[in-house]
């Protein structure tokens, strides 16, 4: 741009841009992908929410059913009751199995919202590079953010621990009042019968049943491997990550993501071997955005000189640049090397690692 004096001002600064092997978005580009994103992760979470919905729904159906069933016949209403008990185990084991999988989208979901969305209102108005290491992490390699039993405990706990109450009284009560009120507890427990099953064992095993039922949901509540949708924002979360948040915060830099997988993308050290490293190492640069160290080399046996490309990458990368490397120097040679951790710039910032 050049003024009426004819002199040329001062260029604006560019706009920041979000950049990743070899793409280029602009902020407000990245944005609309984020909230596009979003929509997605919401849908996905409502619909495995709907099918968590739909398995309490065939417990409190069955269990209605059965009991209707149950207070209506005489000779086998109780062994309908225990039957309905069986079933309410396999819908509670099912209903684990989604809760993990509606676990997995909700936690994306909160990762956007508490550390994308929420750092957009306050300063520095824009997330932290961990926050973004942890979501493209979950999204590479999915993996469940609970266990099984902490969702078992969760689902018992919030809902069918009510059902099996439901389920245990009705059984009681058909025990003792039908055909007529039982005039002593022995007698209830050898109308707990069945066939040429002694109802001492029958009472007994149901009895071991709800309180190993009891025991789980008590056992599992201090798991809290994922805070879920409504628990506060800390809470489960370690003591020293805490800290280290807090500490990261008073000093202005940006603190951890709120909810870090235990696992990062697996990062790698790469040596390439080629007597063309001004070609290679601009592909590497150009189409990449990573940087390349040139060192020199020579070979033992054959006693040539080469130069020797070194290169941090990252697991998902390495399709990438192998195809780079092939398309510039065939006869390259190419090592990866697994890399304790990389910090600096296109990793983990290094004034964050503290």
């Amino acid at each position: 741009m050049v003024t009426a004096q004819g002199k040329e001002s001062a260029q604006p600064s560019p706009e920041p841009v979000w950049t990743y092997r070899g793409y280029q978005l602009k902020a407000s580009e990245f944005t609309t992908a984020m909230v596009h994103l979003f929509r997605a992760e919401v849908t996905r979470a409502n619909v495995w929410r709907q099918r968590l919905d739909t398995t309490t729904n065939w417990a409190v159906g069955t269990t209605a059913a059965s009991i209707s069933l149950a207070f209506t016949e005489s000779a086998i209403g109780h062994i309908v009751i225990l039957l309905n008990l069986l079933l309410v185990t396999i819908f509670l084991i099912i209903e684990a199995r989604r809760y993990r999988y509606y676990e997995l989208w909700s936690s994306r979901v909160r990762l956007m919202e508490t550390d994308f969305f929420a750092a957009m209102l306050v300063p520095p108005f824009h997330p932290s590079p961990d926050w973004a290491e942890a979501l493209a992490e979950n999204l590479l390699l999915p993996h469940f953010p609970i266990s099984t039993w902490e969702a078992l405990g969760r689902r018992l706990r919030r809902n069918y621990l009510w059902i099996y109450l439901v389920v245990g009284v009705s059984w009681a009560a058909k025990l003792w009042l039908f055909p007529v009120a039982a005039k002593s507890f022995a007698e209830v427990v050898t109308r707990a019968s069945v066939g040429s099953i002694a109802g001492e064992w029958v009472f007994s095993g149901t009895l071991v049943f709800t309180g190993l039922v009891f025991l789980m949901a008590l056992g599992t509540i201090g798991l809290r491997h994922s805070a879920g949708e409504v628990l506060p924002r800390f809470e489960g979360l370690p003591a020293d990550l805490i800290a280290s948040m807090a500490e990261a915060g008073k000093r202005g830099l940006h603190p951890r993501a709120w909810f870090r997988p235990s696992q990062s993308r697996q990062q790698l050290l790469t040596f390439i071997v080629t007597d063309r490293p001004e070609k290679v190492s601009s592909r590497i640069t150009r189409d990449m955005r990573r940087g390349a160290t040139v060192l020199s080399g020579k070979g033992a046996y054959t006693g040539e000189k080469h130069s020797i490309l070194m290169v941090a990458l990252t697991v998902t990368e390495i399709p990438h640049l192998k195809a780079l490397v092939s398309a510039e120097d065939p006869q390259a040679f190419v090592i990866v090397s697994p890399a304790q951790s990389i910090f600096g710039k296109g990793f983990m910032p290094l004034e964050e690692t503290s």
